[in-house]
C-alpha cells in the first residue's frame, strides 16, 4: 500500500504509470486475467528493451493483485478484473484515471502499446517472444514429402491417388479448423503452469484465448470423428458390395457402423465438452458435463 501511494498516488510526478488491476490466483474465477497479464508482460518488457531512455523514464509499469492488495481495490471501487489504467503524470490524487476498453480494444499487446501512445504519445514497439512451432510443423512436412519422393522415386503414381491426396486436404483441414493461423498470429505458449499450485493446464478456460497444445488435442479430436465417419460410410458400401462380403478378412458391416457411431458419439461429446469449458454459458451437453 505505500508503494502504490508513493509511486502512483503521490505528486508531483514528471511521469505516467500504466497499472494493470488483475486476479491471478486460481480462487477467483478470472478466466481471462492470465491471458491479458501475458500481453501486459509482453508490452512492459518491450518497452523496457526497445524504448529510448528518456521514454523509459516517462513511462512505467506495475500490476496490482487482487489476492495481494484488496484494499487498492476497495479504494478505486473495482470489482471487476483485469482492468488497465493510465494514470497521467499530472492527474491529481482524488482524479479518476484514464481506463482501457477491452471490450472495445482487445488485450492484446498491440493494442495496449496504441493506448499507451494516445496517452503518453510514447510508442512502443512490441516483441513478442519467438514462437517455433510453424517452422518446425513446416521443417517436419517438407521432410515427409522430400522422404516420400525418395521412396518413391521410380515411380511417381502415387501423385495421382486419389487417397493421398484426400488424406493431404484432410490434413491442411484439421490444421485451420483448429486454429494453428491463430497461433501462429499471437504466438500463446504451449502449456500453461498455474503459479500457484504448478498445475499443468492444456486448454484455456477463456473464449479470448488458447494454447498450442489445445489445438493440437482440437485436431486429433476432428480427425477421430472424420475417422468414425468414414468406418460408417465404409459399412453401408460393405454390405452391397459382394467382393468386400467374400475377403477372407472382411469386417462385419454392422461392427463397422457400430465402431463408427460409437467413435462419433464419444469423441464428439468430448469436443463439446471442451467447447462448454470455454464457453460457460453454452447450455448443451452430451455424454461428458
Amino acid at each position: 500500500m505505500d508503494r502504490w501511494k508513493t509511486y502512483v498516488r503521490q505528486q508531483p510526478r514528471n511521469y505516467s504509470m500504466v497499472v494493470m488491476f488483475t486476479a491471478l490466483s486460481p480462487n477467483v474465477n478470472c478466466p481471462i486475467c492470465r491471458p491479458a497479464y501475458d500481453e501486459f508482460l509482453i508490452v512492459a518488457n518491450s518497452h523496457r528493451y526497445t524504448s529510448s531512455d528518456s521514454d523509459r523514464k516517462a513511462v512505467y509499469f506495475a500490476l496490482v493483485d487482487y489476492e495481494d492488495s484488496p484494499q487498492i481495490f476497495q479504494q478505486m471501487n473495482l470489482n471487476t478484473a483485469p482492468i488497465l489504467y493510465h494514470f497521467g503524470a499530472k492527474l491529481g490524487a482524488k482524479k479518476k484515471p484514464q481506463q482501457m476498453d477491452f471490450q472495445r480494444q482487445g488485450f492484446d499487446a498491440d493494442a495496449i502499446a496504441r493506448f499507451i501512445a494516445d496517452q503518453t504519445e510514447v510508442h512502443i514497439r512490441v516483441l513478442r517472444p519467438p514462437n517455433y512451432t510453424a517452422p518446425v510443423v513446416i521443417v517436419l512436412l517438407l521432410g515427409l514429402v522430400l522422404g516420400l519422393l525418395y521412396m518413391k522415386r521410380n515411380s511417381l503414381d502415387f501423385l495421382f491417388n486419389r487417397s493421398s491426396w484426400g488424406f493431404l486436404c484432410l490434413g491442411i483441414t484439421f490444421i485451420f479448423m483448429s486454429g494453428q493461423m491463430w497461433n501462429h498470429i499471437r504466438g500463446p505458449p504451449f502449456l500453461m503452469t498455474n503459479p500457484n499450485t504448478r498445475e499443468t493446464s492444456f486448454i484455456h478456460g477463456s473464449t479470448q484465448y488458447q494454447l498450442v497444445a489445445e489445438t493440437y488435442l482440437v485436431a486429433i479430436l476432428y480427425g477421430l470423428i472424420t475417422f468414425g465417419f468414414i468406418l460408417i460410410n465404409e459399412a453401408a458400401d460393405g454390405s452391397h458390395d459382394k467382393k468386400k462380403k467374400s475377403a477372407l478378412f472382411a469386417p462385419n458391416a454392422t461392427a463397422l457402423a457400430i465402431a463408427g457411431l460409437a467413435i462419433v458419439v464419444v469423441v464428439f461429446s468430448f469436443l463439446l465438452s471442451i467447447f462448454r469449458s470455454k464457453y460457460r454459458g453454452y447450455p448443451y451437453s452430451f455424454l461428458f458435463s
